[in-house]
């Protein structure tokens, strides 16, 4: 039998179907990409915001239709949206066949066994339950770089966020665990981790009674033949003075972070149940720069949020100028049902949020080009990501880049190289977001 997945939304929720291509495997089945092949698709849905759920949506009515065609036996929702309209699905999509929440996906195989003996079972469990974990993986990144899942849930409550609703309490995978999967991942030829969350900087505060993430880090730097640890989602106002100097010492930890700090404006900030003011932020994002001067910072921000005046957006864009953030990315809100701000008053149109948001897309883009110019001249380590067909240029990421999110760096090289191979490169020209060199002792002025 051949199983076909489909995996929805964000990095955690690709480390949960890793984990369920794993429990599958262990039981014999093997896998397809060809949706005509498929007996059984199991579709790992998101729902953070209204285009994920429509995305969500849209890829189980599409994948209903192959019931068809006559190969496709059984279609499977897991993940996010699972979890939240388990009613609704059954209702209205009826070529689902089963259903498994986000603490359930350890009930794979036997919802696949079940369904191919003509029982269709639902299996949608807790939310704060001991998040599944210490489960076989199959990576599907690529074989060099891998995600580390270190925490379930979130316990920040953000009025526009429903993720605590969904994936319950913040619970973080007890350390020894992670060392183990880690140091598996390193074995199977993964040279770069990176370590998600809905929040990494809390990680431990559940089961330790305090911030374990400069610990976990320093154990993980232990690890022979492990190049990279990136760090993802961290919260500014839990970034410690211990994990800055893990970061700016320990040489495997990249010099970046992915700080998500959503707005600039103090009233906005308050609205939105954030536990910083612009002032603070401020603070924060000078302290790194200080202790560590190389390091690029990425952020996240939501634009028309509900009562976000011009003067509210007008404060963001002055912020954002000024911070400079290496890498920016921008969501337009999206009301979120049983979320505070669906509730506020004074709901923006669609139409005034895209135009904030394109506003701040245009300031970061003239930010982003002359940072990348400001490169030009360095020398950077790289993992080789792939080749343009017919040219002796390479893809690679540098400690800068965190995949599927940031830019690349297209490396001109007469020598053959293998994807996760790293080189030292010489930036000799920026392209938009993009950088463009030479492997160093290929370099010719």
């Amino acid at each position: 039998m051949k199983i076909l997945f489909v995996s929805l939304g964000c990095d955690k929720n690709l480390v949960d179907t890793e984990m369920m291509l794993g429990m599958l495997a262990e039981h014999g089945y093997s896998f397809t990409d060809n949706e005509d092949e498929a007996e059984v698709i199991v579709v790992n849905t998101c729902c953070f915001i209204n285009d994920a759920k429509e995305e969500s949506i849209n890829t189980l009515l599409a994948m209903g239709e192959l019931k068809k065609k006559g190969t496709l036996k059984a279609l499977i929702a897991a993940g996010c949206l699972a979890q939240r309209y388990k009613e609704e699905i059954t209702t209205e999509i009826p070529e689902v066949d089963a259903i498994i929440g986000t603490t359930a996906i350890d009930t794979i195989a036997q919802t696949v066994r079940d369904i191919m003996g003509g029982i269709h079972t639902n299996h949608i469990e807790d939310i704060n339950k001991t998040p599944v974990f210490d489960k076989k993986r199959i990576v599907t990144t690529g074989g060099h770089y891998a995600y580390l899942k270190i925490a379930e849930g979130c316990d920040k409550n953000c009025t526009y966020c429903i993720i605590p609703k969904v994936r319950g309490k913040y619970r973080s995978i007890p350390m020894e665990h992670l060392v183990r999967e880690a140091r598996e991942l390193v074995e199977q030829g993964i040279k770069e981790l990176i370590l998600v969350a809905q929040e990494t900087t809390l990680y431990g505060v559940d089961i330790y009674g305090e911030k374990k993430l400069p610990e976990l880090l320093r154990t993980l730097c232990t690890i022979e033949n492990l190049e990279w640890i990136r760090i993802l989602y961290c919260y500014p106002e839990e970034i410690t003075e211990e994990l800055i100097s893990v970061i700016k010492t320990e040489e495997k930890i990249c010099h970046y972070l992915d700080i998500p700090i959503q707005h600039g404006s103090d009233g906005i900030l308050k609205r939105m149940g954030r536990r910083t003011n612009q002032q603070q932020l401020r603070e924060m994002i000078q302290k790194l720069r200080d202790e560590i001067p190389d390091i690029a910072l990425r952020t996240t921000l939501i634009s028309g949020f509900p009562g976000e005046t011009e003067e509210d957006h007008e404060e963001l864009l002055q912020f954002v100028d000024e911070m400079e953030f290496d890498r920016l990315g921008v969501f337009t809100y999206s009301p979120e049902e049983d979320t505070p701000a669906a509730l506020m008053e004074n709901q923006l149109d669609e139409e005034v949020k895209e135009d904030r948001k394109n506003e701040i897309m245009e300031l970061q883009q003239a930010i982003a080009f002359e940072k990348e110019e400001q490169m030009i001249g360095r020398k950077l380590k790289a993992m080789i990501e792939g080749k343009l067909v017919d040219e002796d240029v390479y893809m690679a990421r540098t400690y800068r880049d965190a995949p599927n999110v940031d830019g690349y760096v297209f490396v001109k090289s007469s020598t053959e190289r293998i994807t996760g191979d790293f080189v030292t490169v010489v930036i000799t020209d920026a392209n938009e977001y993009d950088l463009i060199g030479e492997v160093e002792h290929e370099f010719t002025e």
